[in-house]
């Protein structure tokens, strides 16, 4: 199982968000750094995985409603692909202290 911690004050843009959830995730080079292309990935993403929110509150600051969209693509994703957990936490010390 793995366990990718986002933090979403780091996601003060579209382009920054998309940059920081491929370096994080380590997604190929090729993901095309939109919510449809993050979607045709986490929809066959094959390794169980759990993937923290932390700061949804920041991110949507930061990206208005593109925020709820992109929250809304790993909601979608966990729903439809079993090996993907997605979990938005207020709680950041419970998530570190439980990884």
């Amino acid at each position: 199982m793995v366990e990718i911690i986002l933090d979403g004050s780091k996601m003060t843009s579209r382009d920054a968000a998309h940059k920081y959830i491929k370096e994080c995730m380590n997604l190929p080079e090729y993901y095309g750094e939109n919510l449809d292309a993050l979607w045709d990935l986490l929809s066959t993403w094959a390794v169980e995985t759990t993937v923290y929110l932390l700061n949804e509150e920041k991110m949507h600051e930061n990206m208005g409603e593109y925020g709820e969209q992109l929250k809304g693509v790993f909601r979608e994703a966990a729903y439809e692909n079993d090996n993907i957990c997605f979990v938005v936490s207020a709680d950041e010390d419970k998530i570190l202290k439980g990884i």
